[in-house]
């Protein structure tokens, strides 16, 4: 499970005071169905991290369910202004991580948090660990201390 995606993602988690709970998993987890029958889990439990764009092109995270779309209408009036999806680049460059293995935190730069209100639903919660086939455990409380986001209706 060595890597230096892996082993960046491992430095942000004990920088924040959080459990090394990296896991690799036996497939591919790049999307959050894949993810959720690899753990046994429901695929809401899964958190999407979406590099957005906002306005003047300032990144913006959204971490959403495994479950649920991000309405980028919603993201807009959120930020005050238009939001997209950003594009492979976009993210590798902003987050430092490919898609597929972007996690909440433990990016190139601090970035703006919106996180999904839906993700209450569960105790224990799953991201990216910096891999399609690395994820990590934790509890919504601890996302929000890690990221210093603000839980919002996102979809």
């Amino acid at each position: 499970m060595a890597g230096k995606s892996v082993e960046r993602l491992r430095t942000a988690l004990l920088a924040r005071g959080l459990a090394d709970t990296i896991v690799e998993l036996d497939a591919s987890a790049r999307t959050a169905d894949d993810a959720a029958a690899a753990l046994g889990c429901d695929t809401g439990a899964i958190v999407k991290s979406l590099v957005f764009s906002g306005p003047g092109a300032a990144p913006l995270l959204v971490l959403g369910t495994g479950d649920g779309r991000v309405d980028e209408a919603r993201i807009g009036e959120r930020v005050g202004g238009p939001a997209a999806l950003g594009d492979a680049r976009f993210v590798r460059d902003t987050a430092g991580y490919a898609i597929g293995g972007v996690p909440p935190f433990g990016h190139n730069h601090d970035l703006p948090t919106l996180i999904d209100r839906r993700l209450q639903r569960y105790d224990t919660i799953w991201a990216a660990a910096g891999t399609p086939q690395t994820v990590f455990s934790l509890t919504l409380p601890e996302l929000i201390r890690a990221t210093a986001g603000e839980v919002v209706e996102v979809g």
